[in-house]
């Protein structure tokens, strides 16, 4: 199946931390991150839409609201949903059960504006998926009760993304790698750490998502950005590769 170029881009810790930490450098590594993939004149991935999983989405967009669902709503037409077809840049949302209260169709991420594209599963309601029409905000399904993330890339693809950034958390970012599905990563290292045991790392391994397994890299390009801030470019060695070694 066709499918998006996939970029891992990920700013992180010196000790592979993504959560925030009040420091200069964080907010210096913060900075060249969007910048890299959003800012006008400055950005250099080329990306048509950007990805993050549904804890991400519920930190920095939806806070953890609760959808006004209508339980007697019709039933909605079969299928996927496309409010908007020729969007500048599109924000994708992993969100298996159809949980997340957007308020509009679109967010201003490094002012940037973006349209919503919700990757839902069979296990959405109905009253979901309407709501999300009456929100105007696009839906795409993709598997049964867990996302099958090849399908959604494929059906991407087919709405014109390109290029995709995946931009975490951590077990999207893992799931992503451990199904052959990364062309590069991205890798933002911000001046900062903490040594915190419970943070969310770059990489996180969860079942039934994915597993603990060695992956190797090849590494295409080192970069100091500026403020003691690094940019290294990686590209994952296929599976196959890494176990004959």
């Amino acid at each position: 199946m066709n499918r998006p170029y996939v970029i891992i881009h990920t700013h992180t810790s010196v000790d592979g931390n993504i959560d925030i930490m009040d420091l200069p450098g964080f907010y210096a590594g913060s900075q060249h991150y969007q910048d890299l993939a959003l800012t006008p004149g400055k950005k250099v991935l080329g990306i048509d839409a950007y990805l993050n999983g549904k804890t991400s989405t519920e930190d920095n967009i939806t806070h953890y609201r609760t959808p006004e669902l209508n339980a007697d709503a019709v039933q909605v037409p079969e299928g996927d949903y496309f409010a908007v077809s020729n969007a500048a840049m599109y924000y994708i949302s992993i969100d298996p059960r159809g949980e997340l209260a957007f308020d509009t169709n679109t967010f201003g991420y490094g002012g940037v504006p973006t349209h919503f594209i919700e990757v839902l599963t069979d296990a959405a309601s109905n009253a979901y998926k309407d709501f999300l029409r009456r929100k105007q905000i696009s839906y795409i399904i993709a598997g049964e009760q867990q996302v099958d993330y090849a399908l959604m890339l494929h059906k991407l693809h087919g709405l014109g993304i390109k290029r995709l950034m995946v931009g975490g958390g951590g077990v999207i970012n893992w799931s992503f790698l451990q199904n052959g599905l990364v062309d590069e990563v991205s890798s933002i290292i911000a001046p900062v750490a903490n040594g915190d045991p419970n943070a969310h790392r770059f990489f996180t391994a969860r079942e039934p998502y994915s597993t603990v397994q060695p992956v190797e890299f090849e590494l295409t390009n080192v970069e100091v950005l500026g403020d003691s801030v690094v940019w290294l470019r990686y590209t994952p060695k296929p599976v196959s590769e890494v176990a004959s070694s």
